[in-house]
């Protein structure tokens, strides 16, 4: 079992080691696609390609980036060690799509097309999710998303060939909203990031803040990593709403909490920390987030299991402790080759519907389905960000308030409009 402050002393010395992992990848980044197995070439028979798809050098890449390859490697060590398939062989390769739509879809097809790879995993950034999604569809591949937020992906966006696996933009705005609207808190005012993601967690977050008889008094638009938020801020202290819902991301949503604590404008406002997870909060550090409501699947202190992967993953020297996107990464990457066992084929379309199949147990995320829009089912956690007098060490940020059911945490199967379930 991992205490808090023993696995934080051992974390303090990796930081150096990921600073040297970030300068790598950004000298890599040309190639666009770099092997971290070793194991074998595409071409080989019975050889299974992943293809880790994110941000490693810019806003979401805290989350996400040189741990995201970590825990994929992890997953396949430990699906190695359950499945016996004499001469399996599995390859993982990764790029950095900078946050651009069709850097994201022409690497998915030199991959496809070229490089030999079955399935694509990450892929944080709604739009660029977007444009992956349908690279995957023609090619009848597998895409499985944990980074992107947008609820589209299991709604108008749904495919045959996706999963759309950690959170979204219904299920934490409708926790959030709910918690603190209910906690009568009503006036709202929104910093939404300009781009499908933060217009879908805002819109999500408006529906039930109004449902439950609360009010919006304004939002602004900013664009993604914005370094100075202080215009945007001053318009939400104007405003003189109870909460400002933070519909932005990563290093965005970091700058945004930061800075609404040097202006003053807490504790005066409420903030909503919509898409905030632990990465963010120790970045931001406890004496400014204490007290920040968080809606979550996985925190690494919650169970034996969780506790041993995140001691696996800080040994892997990443600098940090798994954020819930890391945790994706594991139990998706085993989900897919457990499926793929099954299928044995590259059909993309057959191995998702065997994904769907099977019940999902990882140990990270209590055990789950995926439904047929895509759609992951698993709970989800309301936590509290503790002071830093509750906290018993580094990386020790939460206190459980609540755990909601899978389905009453996401969206209705039925209010998606996914075209699959038309056909």
């Amino acid at each position: 079992m991992i205490k808090a402050n023993r696995l934080a002393a051992k974390t303090a010395s990796h930081f150096p080691a990921l600073d040297r992992a970030r300068r790598g990848l950004l000298a890599v980044a040309a190639a666009m696609a770099v092997t971290v197995t070793g194991v074998a070439s595409a071409q080989e028979a019975n050889t299974v390609k992943i293809g880790v798809l994110s941000d490693f050098s810019s806003v979401f890449s805290t989350a996400g980036g040189q741990g995201l390859v970590v825990a994929a490697r992890l997953a396949v060590e430990d699906f190695m060690k359950e499945n016996k398939q004499p001469g399996l062989k599995v390859e993982v390769i990764y790029a950095d799509h900078q946050n651009k739509p069709d850097v994201g879809a022409s690497v998915a097809r030199k991959w496809y097309d070229q490089d030999g790879v079955d399935a694509i995993l990450d892929v944080v950034n709604s739009p660029v999710a977007f444009a992956v999604v349908d690279v995957t569809r023609k090619a009848n591949k597998v895409v499985i998303m944990s980074g992107p937020g947008s609820s589209r992906l299991t709604g108008d966006m749904c495919s045959a060939n996706s999963v759309h696996w950690t959170y979204d933009t219904y299920e934490v705005g409708t926790v959030i909203g709910k918690a603190l609207t209910e906690a009568g808190n009503k006036s709202w005012y929104f910093i939404t990031a300009d781009y499908a993601f933060g217009h879908d967690l805002e819109a999500n977050t408006v529906a039930t803040v109004k449902k439950l008889g609360g009010t919006v008094l304004g939002t602004v638009r900013v664009p993604v990593n914005s370094a100075d938020m202080s215009s945007f801020l001053l318009q939400a202290q104007a405003s003189n709403a109870q909460v400002l819902g933070l519909a932005v991301a990563g290093n965005d949503l970091v700058t945004a909490i930061k800075q609404a604590r040097e202006f003053g404008l807490t504790p005066k406002i409420k903030l909503a920390a919509i898409n905030a997870n632990i990465v963010d909060v120790q970045s931001v550090g406890l004496d400014i987030a204490q007290g920040l409501v968080l809606a979550e699947p996985f925190y690494w202190d919650l169970n034996p299991a969780t506790r041993a992967f995140t001691q696996r993953f800080v040994a892997a020297k990443t600098g940090s402790y798994p954020s819930l996107h890391h945790a994706a990464m594991y139990a998706a990457t085993l989900q897919y080759l457990r499926a793929i066992a099954v299928v044995k084929s590259g059909d993309g379309a057959k191995v998702v519907a065997q994904m769907k199949s099977m019940p999902t147990h990882d140990g990270l995320f209590t055990d789950g389905k995926i439904r047929p829009d895509g759609r992951k089912i698993h709970d989800v956690y309301l936590f509290q960000v503790k002071t830093p007098v509750e906290s018993k060490g580094a990386w020790d940020n939460y206190k459980l308030i609540a755990t909601i059911p899978g389905d009453k945490a996401f969206r209705p199967l039925e209010e998606g409009n996914c075209p699959l379930l038309k056909k």
